[in-house]
């Protein structure tokens, strides 16, 4: 089916009660194995690009990757930029096809953020592209972002409260305690934060930096608000993983499809099991 928006996604995983996930693809073996995981378990899916991951294999490359895979299946599958930190890269994914974008305009002062918010759902809103926004800054480092432990900010409800009724945005990306890159250790939610926050404002809540929170944390996590969780790491760990286990046991090996179609059989199921921890399974 064509590409859909994330809002669309979101809105019914809000009735429902479920979170969708959002995988990031930065190539074709990633973009078959997201697309492999939720056509068997019949679910919803957002591929995201982030601003590295373009930088890699170009927009149109991506875009194209993207649309063949959701055009050739019977689940709903959108396509999103993460952390659009560059105003003209944002608009350069809309115009290119990404149905869902986020401008991350976290690192500015509050009021920036939102001028800026809205002049990107100005654009996005007359041509159907879903947009979110992130308050409070997330720890660690993802491509072109990084923030520091002394910067990571945890988003204060009231700001959330706040930046919502001005921007009219759809979906909110918050800091309660997730980071993004391997944690050095367990990761501490704050649910109490969380639940205010979505007492305050009636929209899906995205939650960034998910790959190695405890799955009951996660559940938690989405039985406060949470609608759509980002997985990246885990993807690039199970992915890379199971190319050096190939290339350990066969180091004469030169065929790439003997390395990479194991990396996409071990991003399959871990891409599988967070669906299933997500409550997405059969929600298409």
């Amino acid at each position: 089916m064509p590409l859909v928006s994330v809002n669309e996604l979101l809105l019914k995983a809000d009735r429902e009660g479920y979170a969708v996930g959002a995988f990031n693809a930065n190539n074709m073996e990633i973009v078959q194995a997201i697309l492999k995981a939720a056509e068997t378990e019949k679910a919803p899916v957002i591929m995201q690009a982030s601003q590295g991951a373009i930088s890699y294999a170009g927009l149109n490359f991506i875009t194209g990757m993207v649309r063949i895979a959701a055009e050739s299946s019977p689940v709903p599958v959108a396509l999103h930029l993460d952390h659009g930190t560059d105003f003209e890269q944002v608009l350069d994914c809309i115009k290119g096809g990404f149905t869902s974008v986020m401008y991350d305009g976290s690192k500015l002062p509050l009021e920036d953020n939102i001028a800026l918010t809205k002049k990107v759902i100005s654009i996005a809103g007359p041509v159907g592209v879903s947009v979110e926004a992130e308050l409070g800054k997330i720890g660690g480092t993802e491509d072109h972002v990084h923030v520091s432990e002394k910067e990571a900010l945890y988003t204060d409800p009231e700001e959330a409260r706040y930046f919502v009724e001005q921007t009219g945005i759809e979906s909110l990306a918050i800091a309660i305690g997730t980071a993004h890159g391997q944690y050095k250790g367990e990761p501490k939610l704050d649910f109490e934060r969380l639940a205010q926050i979505r007492s305050l404002v009636n929209i899906p809540i995205v939650l960034h930096g998910s790959s190695g929170v405890p799955d009951e944390a996660v559940r938690q996590a989405i039985s406060l608000g949470v609608r759509k969780v980002n997985i990246d790491t885990n993807i690039r760990e199970a992915f890379v993983g199971a190319m050096r286990k190939v290339i350990a046991e066969s180091p004469a090996e030169i065929d790439p499809r003997k390395i990479l179609g194991p990396a996409r059989d071990a991003t399959v199921e871990i891409i599988r099991e967070k669906i299933r921890l997500f409550g997405s399974s059969g929600r298409a």
